[in-house]
């Protein structure tokens, strides 16, 4: 158990929602950024706090810096930070190739996927690290099978930020190794959340379920448990690795 601060971002929703109350179960106290839903997130502090657990929720869309350092700076009001969650991230509309795509969209795709995720770690580690005065922490970025698939006629974009996000992993680990702090990553596969929707097809994780070898699509909550296990002392010789949960796919 902890009394340390985890800041999640895109926390309002699906696997952001069920790694808040994951974290927030394990004693974490818990800061869930949200782009937009503030219903949403209200819902989870609600929850949280109903459990008797400690929550506030920070409008950030993850593409603005100035809203990520008004995140990081609600959590240095709310305890010490320990963790970050990287998870908010976007697709554009499915079904798009890459000779059909706009520059608006890949620069959207890009500006939150991974210039987002690095500005949050950049926050995080300037607090985290020992050479920063911290005391260590663990930061896990949700990266997703499409990194390795390259969802090809799907949206080219998005695998390729997620792509990012693994090298990201790599490199951030390597650099703060030393300084107490831990990176890993977590890529899944065809979760059951809102993220189909938003590119348009909200039964795609369902229609393509017969392609994991384990012949069904996975729930949040089954990746909120990896991730709370990756912040957790006993992943505590685990830095640089990116762990699937995918049923195989």
């Amino acid at each position: 158990m902890t009394d340390k601060v985890v800041v999640i971002t895109g926390g309002s929703r699906g696997i952001g929602r069920a790694t808040a109350l994951a974290a927030a179960a394990r004693g974490f106290r818990v800061v869930i950024g949200y782009a937009s839903n503030k219903e949403a997130a209200d819902e989870v502090v609600s929850q949280i706090e109903g459990s008797n657990g400690k929550a506030i929720a920070v409008k950030c869309d993850v593409g603005s810096e100035a809203d990520i350092l008004a995140l990081f700076k609600a959590a240095d009001a709310f305890g010490t930070l320990g963790a970050l969650v990287n998870n908010a991230g976007i697709v554009g509309k499915s079904g798009v190739r890459v000779d059909e795509m706009t520059a608006d969209r890949i620069q959207r795709t890009m500006s939150v996927n991974i210039t987002g995720s690095i500005l949050c770690a950049r926050e995080a580690v300037k607090r985290m690290s020992t050479k920063h005065g911290g005391k260590g922490g663990v930061i896990v970025n949700i990266s997703s099978v499409a990194a390795k698939l390259g969802s090809a006629n799907t949206y080219v974009d998005y695998a390729a930020s997620k792509g990012a996000i693994d090298t990201f992993t790599v490199g951030l680990a390597q650099e703060v190794a030393s300084e107490g702090i831990r990176v890993a990553g977590i890529r899944p596969g065809l979760i059951d959340t809102d993220i189909h929707a938003s590119g348009g097809e909200p039964d795609r994780a369902h229609r393509l379920a017969h392609m994991v070898p384990m012949k069904r699509v996975g729930v949040a909550e089954e990746i909120a448990n990896a991730v709370v296990w990756l912040m957790s002392d006993e992943a505590s010789y685990v830095t640089g690795a990116t762990l699937d949960v995918s049923g195989g796919r």
